[in-house]
């Protein structure tokens, strides 16, 4: 996936600019959801746990405390090397995507690269059902990978399609899924629903970063709202039901104050201080 020439990290998380010479604004959307907790050590356990009984060593360290401790300690990253390979197979998957995109609006692209990439990671599967469905429901492209901006909230973000399906505008979210033991791709997330809505109440889009110049947000009116979940065996599209969008839209805009009080918590001075008995009392 193209990286957001205005995206930018930093210890409050991704920002983004205004142009290319620009500093950092306002915090992206996948950073103002991330605000939300959710408790991962019971996934983190599983894939612990699952790494250390698959490890063909296991069987060779019984008895030795010093191998089972190295085994232990190699156990304990799978979870951190589980989401750092699912995110660069993401990112492998959305920029074969893009490329796509490129292609049937008539840009420059790399699409034959991208998919010899993936196939060099044995994840040809995911191009063949993404062209199957592309070509299903009939795709028209308006504009790939462009880059929003809300003033009144205070976010931006990057979508990754607007394109034209069965004669209505579609907002498109790709998530590459995995594959459940009955063959079929994993469903999404409902905060793709929060990632979409966020999407829809842009104020502006991206026309040169360099020069930062933007120009009013071109579909907030009557579009469809579409997470399609990527996978190897099958690509599903999800609409997000327009009855639960003001629900998202507000736990969205509630996200993002939380983001806002804590740089200021942050910021501010130290929160506690010691202190010593009264004067005069025994010490």
């Amino acid at each position: 996936m193209t990286q957001p020439q205005l995206a930018h990290q930093t210890n409050a998380g991704r920002m983004y600019s205004r142009s290319l010479s620009g500093l950092p604004e306002v915090p992206s959307i996948t950073t103002v959801i991330g605000q939300q907790h959710m408790d991962l050590s019971g996934w983190a356990s599983h894939m612990a746990t699952t790494q250390l009984i698959t490890d063909t060593r296991l069987t060779e360290s019984v008895g030795s405390p010093a191998k089972l401790k190295t085994l232990a300690r190699q156990s304990n990253d799978a979870a951190v090397r589980y989401r750092d390979d699912a995110a660069a197979r993401g990112d492998r998957v959305h920029n074969y995507a893009e490329q796509v995109a490129l292609r049937a609006l008539g840009k420059p692209h790399s699409l034959a690269d991208t998919r010899e990439v993936l196939a060099e990671h044995n994840e040809s599967g995911f191009a063949d059902r993404f062209d199957e469905w592309w070509e299903n429901f009939q795709v028209k492209p308006l504009a790939a990978e462009i880059t929003v901006w809300n003033h009144t909230v205070g976010y931006a973000g990057t979508l990754d399609l607007v394109a034209e399906i069965g004669g209505r505008v579609c907002l498109i979210d790709y998530k590459t899924r995995g594959t459940d033991r009955s063959g079929r791709v994993k469903s999404l997330s409902p905060n793709v629903v929060m990632q979409l809505a966020a999407g829809y109440k842009a104020e502006e889009s991206l026309v040169d970063a360099e020069a930062g110049t933007w120009e009013e947000w071109a579909y907030g009116q009557d579009v469809m709202l579409l997470g399609v979940a990527v996978g190897e065996t099958e690509v599903v599209a999800y609409q997000a039901n327009p009855q639960s969008l003001p629900q998202h839209w507000q736990k969205f805009w509630a996200l993002r104050q939380v983001w806002e009080y804590q740089q200021a918590v942050d910021t501010a001075a130290t929160p506690l201080q010691p202190i010593g008995p009264p004067v005069g009392l025994p010490q």
